[in-house]
Parts: structure tokens; C-alpha cells; sequence
């Protein structure tokens, strides 16, 4: 299995690659802090939200490397802000990482998928995906996005032998909250109580596994 993961440096992205390593894929990892190389990932730096150095990567992956069985998108950015205290410019960001860039990647490897006549396409989305929380506006707005994305394309490639899967975690234990101090603030899952990033792993580790005959929609976790 060749799979390909995106903000694959640390937190899910890097928990989900180890856990498909694990299993005997072969993963290929794009994230800019990574240094290029092959061991135990196959590692392309790479600017998501640079247009061209997207599309020269990807030209790499599909050209030297295969059509991914399984893509998992992974890669984002996290902004917890009222929005009287949002600039444009940091909800355009917002949209670009969380939203664009998925579309981007999809727009160039779900065809190559589609040709080859299989495939397992999973986006990470979030509990804010489909529930609104205070503090969440541009955030929310473009993972609500995603969710639309995903829906669609369900519906584009339904019959295509690829299948595409939401999987929306509820809060993570990653580095996007050391700004945050949620155990300090009312009202926010505490970090020990959060899920860790294995959990998210095994969640896309069990949709990228299932017979081609099963289809994995949506599927949302959290917190117990």
C-alpha cells in the first residue's frame, strides 16, 4: 500500500503516518519542516499553500513514486480567536490552510486515483466541522468547508472505486493548544482528558483498511 500524508511532521499527521508504516505501507510524508530523503518515510518538503511548490511535489509523487492508494489530508492550521479580534487577513489564512489547500490536493490526485480504479481518500476534519463553538468563527468556517468538500466529492466519485471518508476528532492533544492553556479557561476539555494523536491514527488506520466494498462516510470521535 503507497499512502500519502500530509502535515506529516508532528501531532495526527505523524501519528497517522507511523501507525500506516507500521502496518507495511509505504509513506509518503509532505510537510515543510521535514529535510528530503527515504528511510522510514519517503519525505518531501513542501509549502502546501504555495501553488507551485505543490504542484511540483505532487508532479514528483505521481510521476516517480505511484498513484497513492490511500491519501490522507491531513495537514491545517488552528485559530481559536472571537471574531471581533480576527483580521480578514488571518481568516484568509484560515481558508487557505484548512480549506484550499485540501481542495488543491484533491483537484490533482482524485483524478489519478479515480484512472487507476481504486483508492481510500481521508480528510481529518473536526468536532468543529459540524458544531459551533465560541472563539471558533474562522476556524470553523473553514472546516464546515471541508465538510461541504467532502460531501461533494462523495457524490462526484460515488461508483469511481475511490472512496473518500470525514473523520472529524474532537479535541486533540497536540501542540496547537500550548498557546491556549485550555486547563486554565472554563469550559475547555482539560489536555489529559483529550484524545492523544494514536487515537486518530487507529481511527484512519481502521477506514484505510476496510474491504473495497465497505464505505466509511463520516466518522467523528471524542473525548469520552
Amino acid at each position: 500500500m503507497l499512502a500519502l500524508v500530509t502535515g506529516a511532521s508532528r501531532g495526527i499527521g505523524l501519528a497517522v503516518a507511523e501507525r500506516l508504516a507500521a502496518d507495511g505501507a509505504t509513506v509518503v510524508r509532505l510537510a515543510r519542516g521535514l529535510v528530503p530523503g527515504r528511510g522510514a518515510f519517503v519525505d518531501l518538503p513542501c509549502d502546501l499553500a504555495d501553488d507551485a511548490g505543490l504542484d511540483a511535489v505532487l508532479d514528483t509523487v505521481l510521476g516517480e513514486i505511484g498513484t497513492p492508494d490511500v491519501v490522507v489530508s491531513n495537514a491545517g492550521g488552528f485559530l481559536l480567536r472571537p471574531l471581533a479580534e480576527t483580521p480578514l487577513a488571518d481568516f484568509d489564512a484560515q481558508l487557505r490552510l484548512n480549506l484550499r489547500v485540501p481542495f488543491a490536493l484533491a483537484r490533482r490526485l482524485l483524478p489519478a486515483m479515480r484512472a487507476a480504479g481504486r483508492g481510500r481518500w481521508i480528510t481529518i476534519g473536526s468536532v468543529a466541522d459540524h458544531v459551533g463553538f465560541p472563539e471558533n468563527a474562522a476556524y470553523a468556517a473553514s472546516k464546515f468547508g471541508v465538510r461541504g468538500l467532502h460531501e461533494t466529492l462523495v457524490a462526484e466519485y460515488r461508483g469511481s472505486g475511490v472512496l473518500l471518508t470525514l473523520v472529524s476528532p474532537g479535541p486533540t492533544d497536540t501542540a496547537v493548544w500550548d498557546p491556549v492553556d485550555p486547563d486554565a479557561r472554563e469550559g475547555f476539555v482539560r489536555r489529559a482528558d483529550m484524545l492523544r494523536p494514536a487515537d486518530v491514527a487507529d481511527a484512519v488506520h481502521f477506514v484505510a483498511t476496510r474491504p473495497p466494498n465497505v464505505h466509511v462516510d463520516w466518522l467523528r470521535l471524542g473525548p469520552a
